[in-house]
């Protein structure tokens, strides 16, 4: 399982570890997941994603996961956010 937000794609980021005698030596920072259950309202069940807890604060702050996939970018979204996607759009049109 790659360490990647499936809703932002926020991946690891590097840099240094720096001693306190100014040595310098590389180090992985790695992105905060979490494994969380989100409410789909237009699909009426749960849907587990790995996500971020920054990807968490933005979908409460955008109204949930419906809205916060509809303004998303399908570049950043993983394949699996891609098909909630596109369920939640298919059900909203025939609804």
């Amino acid at each position: 399982m790659s360490r990647r937000c499936e809703l932002t794609g926020k991946g690891p980021m590097t840099g240094n570890n720096v001693s306190h005698a100014n040595n310098k030596t590389r180090r992985r920072f790695l992105p905060n997941l979490n494994e969380v259950s989100l409410r789909s309202e237009t699909l009426g069940r749960n849907v587990k994603l790995r996500i971020s807890a920054s990807a968490l604060r933005s979908v409460d702050h955008r109204g949930g996961l419906d809205k916060f996939l509809a303004k998303a970018k399908d570049t950043e979204l993983s394949d699996n956010a891609l098909k909630i996607k596109k369920e939640i759009a298919k059900a909203q049109a025939t609804a």
